[in-house]
Formats: structure tokens, C-alpha cells, sequence
């Protein structure tokens, strides 16, 4: 009889158990949309086309912001969005590459958008200098100005010059809103709501300029 040491058992049962723990909780979402810009922007619809174009970066291509948008939504809310024209999905990871291209101040920003289902019902972060009521949260916009439905936030988005990662993560069947800044580890934001379960995404400012690059989603696909 061929006896195993007590050692060797051990090494055995801890090889097991970090293969379960590396295990993944769920199935990877499709890619439903992968985007560097080096094509151009077809795919995308600003609320005003003048103030968006593609320009060229050490990065190569990338999706700029330049201008203000000559935009009035129907209450309170940001100005300059691009929507992807293509795609609704429910559950996600909206994954981007961004810049700040305005001159530092308090109320700094880039925003990310999603469950969009037209001007008056959807949610946005807003990615602020400084944090307050109405920057640096997640909020809800249905039918009326736009609300905070943060649980957590940070004291403030860190804005320089330079390029920064984002990532969204959404769960619908809790309504689980993860945010995360350059750390893809530890959310920064988190909010709980259920409102809307699908939608459209899209990227830009409240009232600022930057620039988009590496866009990847990554999702359930929905016709709505």
C-alpha cells in the first residue's frame, strides 16, 4: 500500500482549494461592443455633433469633446452626451479610457451613461473634482432633474492631465451599480436601484471638455 505523507495531502488540498477561489463567481459577459475610434465615430450620436470630433493623440485616435454642446435637455441634467447608437443591454461592464481636458476647478467632470431610454429616463456618474450633492455620484434621471442615488462615494475624483481608467458594473437582478476610477478592484461609487433594467450607453461631461478612448462593453444584449 502506497501511503501519502500528511505534507504531501496538505499541498494537495491547498492546490484544490485555490483552483475553487480563482473559480469565476458567474459567466463572462459577450463583448457587444468594442471601440478605439481608429475608424472614426459612426457608431456614436452626440447630442450635438459640432462639439465632438475624432482627434489624434499619442494614444492614436480618440473621441474628443472639445467644445460645449448646444444642448437643453428637459430638466436638469448634463449637456454633452454621446449615445451608442446600436445597443441596449441589461446587465454589463462598460469599460473606458478618458481624459480631462478642461482647465482644473472644483466642479470638474466626466460622466458615463446608462439604462438610457431617452432624454428624461436614464442613469449617469458624474466623475467630479470635489463631492457633493449634485458631483461625484451616481444619479437617476426620470422625468425630472436629476437625483443622487449614491450609497457610497468618494471625497472626490482626482482630475489631472492625464488618462484615467473607468469601469461600470451592473446587476440587475439587485440592482447593484458598481463604480471604479483607475483602482479595478475596490468600486469608488455604489448605488441599489431597479428603475431601469436596460438602456443605451453613452459617454461625456455635465459642462466640461475630455477625451474617450478603449471603450469596451461588454453585456446582455436587450431589444427594447
Amino acid at each position: 500500500m502506497r501511503i501519502v505523507s500528511t505534507t504531501a495531502l496538505c499541498f494537495v488540498l491547498l492546490g484544490v482549494a485555490r483552483l475553487w477561489s480563482q473559480a469565476p463567481d458567474s459567466p463572462k459577459l459577450p463583448v457587444l461592443c468594442r471601440e478605439d475610434f481608429e475608424q472614426g465615430a459612426d457608431r456614436w450620436s452626440p447630442t450635438d455633433p459640432k462639439a465632438w470630433k475624432i482627434v489624434k493623440s499619442e494614444r492614436g485616435n480618440v473621441y474628443s469633446q472639445f467644445q460645449a454642446s448646444k444642448y437643453s435637455p428637459p430638466h436638469r441634467s448634463p449637456l454633452n452626451i454621446a449615445l451608442l447608437k446600436d445597443v441596449s443591454a441589461s446587465d454589463f461592464v462598460l469599460e473606458a479610457r478618458l481624459q480631462s481636458t478642461v482647465k482644473d476647478y472644483g466642479h470638474r467632470d466626466m460622466c458615463l451613461f446608462f439604462g438610457y431610454r431617452d432624454p428624461v429616463h436614464f442613469y449617469y456618474v458624474h466623475l467630479g473634482k470635489q463631492t457633493d450633492d449634485h458631483a461625484n455620484q451616481i444619479f437617476i434621471v426620470n422625468d425630472a432633474p436629476r437625483k443622487k442615488i449614491s450609497t457610497k462615494t468618494s471625497p472626490g475624483t482626482n482630475w489631472d492631465d492625464a488618462w484615467h481608467q473607468v469601469k461600470i458594473v451592473r446587476r440587475t437582478a439587485d440592482g447593484a451599480i458598481e463604480v471604479y476610477f483607475d483602482d479595478m478592484k475596490t468600486p469608488v461609487m455604489t448605488a441599489t436601484d431597479k428603475t431601469f433594467t436596460s438602456g443605451r450607453i453613452g459617454v461625456g461631461s455635465f459642462d466640461d471638455t475630455g477625451n474617450w478612448d478603449d471603450v469596451t462593453l461588454s453585456g446582455t444584449r436587450v431589444t427594447d
